[in-house]
């Protein structure tokens, strides 16, 4: 009898550090520039990525030190994930979280991280700005996406 991968037999707190950072896709969405409306709660998305964001890996400059340089990083973790509402749709952490199964795409299931570009899911090509160079808060309006990458 084949084994069951470990996202689907494993709550999100019972996994090792090495297969909760495994469940990241790459995409890089997590990385972009968010703008949520007081009033209803809404989350509008931008093509406007994190001054450490690499936009040709769809990674982290400087992951190891990201939340001690960039204030308004989130790290996610077990507790914190079913809570984010801003977590794409697509989102490994979120699919887990909610009961769902990865998708082909995903780097645990394809045995490739291309796939995740190559499938149009990552921000790959897709930033037009980092946050650094942007002078006012309102620049930010200028990059408001029709809808979640």
């Amino acid at each position: 009898m084949a084994t069951q991968p470990f996202w689907k037999t494993k709550a999100l707190e019972e996994m090792s550090p090495a297969e909760w950072e495994s469940l990241c896709d790459g995409c890089g969405k997590c990385c972009l520039s968010k703008l949520e409306d007081e009033d209803s709660g809404e989350i509008y998305w931008t093509s406007v990525a994190c001054r450490l964001f690499d936009a040709g890996t769809c990674r982290c400059a400087d992951y190891a030190n990201r939340l001690a340089r960039v204030p308004d990083c989130v790290g996610l973790t077990p507790q914190n994930v079913r809570t984010i509402s801003w977590l794409p749709s697509t989102c490994g952490y979120r699919l887990v979280a909610e009961g769902h199964d990865l998708y082909w795409w995903h780097p645990l299931v394809s045995g490739s991280a291309e796939t995740v570009h190559e499938a149009g899911v990552s921000m790959r090509g897709r930033v037009s700005a980092s946050e650094s160079e942007l002078a006012e808060p309102e620049d930010y309006f200028d990059y408001v996406l029709d809808e979640e990458p």
